[in-house]
Parts: C-alpha cells; structure tokens; sequence
C-alpha cells in the first residue's frame, strides 16, 4: 500500500500536464487570429469602398487608390461597391445595407445625397461598422470617423478665377449646375458664385439650370442656354466630368467652341484635347487616387485605435490650364491612375 501511495503525486502531475497541454490546443496558434481581423490576424480586413457611381473615370482612380492604400497596409481587402448611376440613391441605401448584412469591418462611402443616406450611415455605425465619408459630404447626425475631400467650395472659386481671367473680368457667363443634393457640386456652386461675384463687369446669366448626371442630359440642357444665350456669352462652367462632356459638345456643335470660353470640372480625355485645341480654357482638378487611398488609410487606422488627424482631411484642388497642362504635376491629374 505504501508503494501506491508514493506514486500518486507523480500520476496526478502527468495528468495535469496533459490537462493544461490540452487547454492550450484550443486557444489561439501562432500566425491566428487572435489580435482580431487585419491585426496581425490570418482573416484581413474587409473594407467596403461604396462611390456615387462606377461608371466614371474618377470613381476608377478612387479605387486605385483604396486599393494602393490595402497594399500598402497588409492584409486589408477592399470591397468595391457602387450604383452604375449617380442619382440613383435607392440603389447606393441597397449597396449599404447589404454591406452591414454582409458584416465589413468598415465602410468608405461617397454618398450621392447629403440627406438620403444619414439613415443608413446611423444604421451602420449602431452596428458597430465605421464609416468614413470621401468626395462629397453627408448632413449633420452620424459620428463619421472623417471626411475626406477637396475643398469643393474653394474649387468654384478657383474656376470662377480662371473663367474671369480669360473673358478678361468681364462679360456674361452661365453656371451650369449637377443634380440637386449632392453636397460637392452644391459646395462647387456656391463657390464659384462667391468667386465670380468678385467681379463687378461679370453678370450670371443663368445659374439655375441643372445638367443631371450624364453627358446627354447635359448637351441638351446647354443646347437650349445657348439658344437663348449664344449672342451674348462669353463664358460657361460645368461643375462635374458628364457636365463638362455634355458642354463641350454643345459648343462644338453650335460653333461656338473656343469663342464662349469654358472652363471645367475634373478631366476626361475629350476635355484634355479640348483644352489643346483652345475649346476649354482650364479643367479644376481633384486627386481622386488621393482621395480613395486617404479614406482607407484612415478608417484602417481608426479601427485600429488611432484619432484621425482632423475631422476633414483635404486632399487638394488644382487648376489645369493650357499653359500648364504638360508640367508633370498636372499630368498625374489629368490622367491619373484608375484600376482595372
């Protein structure tokens, strides 16, 4: 009986041992998860990148730069999301949901109106999904992480410059406008209101005319200003890319290219050849790879426990012009990267 006793204490040390090497085998292994996603972690971060539309050539090189930003950081995947077309809110409230359903680790949006998407962005912040907000802003309510954009107000206003440099500051000119609520072409509006108004030999002729979300609608709508308008204007600006293409036909087809100047919102390459031949006389210029690798950049960082640096990050604004257009800066902006 003795020597049973004596070994008792040795059995019970080996089962231990066994019992706490077993305990460990369920836990976290080197190389797992257990920093949570994105982390350090084998499951990436999946980061939903949702634009006003994905037709455009801006929205391409925004997703350039989100993807740029998710090399960059490691194992971050981004999720590319988008109406084909602008104005169609119902389809980008859709795209949202199906992205919180979907459990994303955050959200990139450019929503398409201030208003129309508050909703949603509250419901996806309630459950627990960040949200930053790129391109164009969303009305007071949801504590967004930030906001990053041009300075859209002071884009007008440099477009409001240049068109008053080149009618020589003075003559009649026309404000085309985009669609009603989306927050950067309004901030482009009223910019370019307050530039112009600089000018006291400048008179608006026309600003309260809407040029929808395609080049077609556009031509149409300046078809018609130019019928009323064609004898005595001497300049025109587009707030946006389909705008600026719908215009610059307009005023080829009335012969009128390179007499009423015009000048541009974001590029396309009918408007860098416009601005060779003398038909545009200057294209404002955003940095969207800019912009797309930013949002990443700091709602990754968010999720990570890092303030951002301010609660609206600006990644610039800029004035093509025919005489500077081949500097290599411009260049970047003019054609910049898009993903394919």
């Amino acid at each position: 009986m003795s020597r049973s006793h004596n070994r008792l204490p040795g059995i019970w040390l080996i089962c231990w041992a066994t019992l706490v090497s077993l305990l460990s085998g369920c836990g976290p292994k080197d190389g797992g998860n257990a920093a949570g996603p994105g982390a350090g972690g084998d499951k990436p971060l999946r980061i939903a990148v949702i634009p006003k539309g994905t037709s455009h050539e801006f929205w391409k090189s925004v997703h350039f730069g989100a993807r740029k930003a998710a090399e960059e950081i490691g194992n971050v995947e981004i999720v590319w999301r988008g109406p084909v077309v602008e104005s169609d809110t119902g389809s980008q409230i859709e795209v949202v949901r199906n992205m919180i359903t979907s459990r994303v680790d955050g959200i990139v949006l450019a929503p398409n109106q201030k208003g129309g998407l508050v909703d949603v962005v509250e419901e996806s912040i309630d459950e627990g999904i960040p949200v930053v907000i790129f391109d164009s802003g969303l009305n007071e309510g949801p504590k967004i992480v930030a906001y990053v954009a041009t300075d859209n107000r002071k884009g007008g206003q440099l477009a409001a410059e240049q068109l008053a440099k080149v009618i020589n500051e003075k003559g009649n000119v026309i404000l085309l406008r985009y669609i009603a609520g989306s927050e950067s072409t309004e901030q482009r509006e009223e910019g370019f209101l307050e530039g112009i108004a600089k000018y006291p030999d400048i008179k608006v002729i026309s600003s309260d005319q809407r040029g929808g979300d395609n080049a077609t609608e556009s031509k149409e709508k300046v078809d018609s200003l130019l019928q009323l308008h064609g004898e005595q204007l001497n300049g025109i600006f587009a707030v946006c890319e389909p705008n600026a293409n719908g215009t610059l036909e307009a005023l080829r087809n009335a012969g009128l290219n390179g007499k009423v100047k015009f000048i541009a919102f974001d590029p396309s390459d009918a408007l860098i050849e416009a601005m060779k031949d003398g038909s545009c006389s200057g294209i404002v210029l955003q940095d969207p790879v800019e912009m797309g690798y930013q949002s990443v950049k700091t709602l990754v960082a968010s999720i990570k426990g890092e303030k951002p640096e301010a609660a609206f990050i600006s990644t610039g604004e800029y004035v093509a012009t025919p005489d500077n257009m081949a500097e290599e800066r411009f260049q970047q902006l003019l054609k910049p990267a898009i993903a394919e």
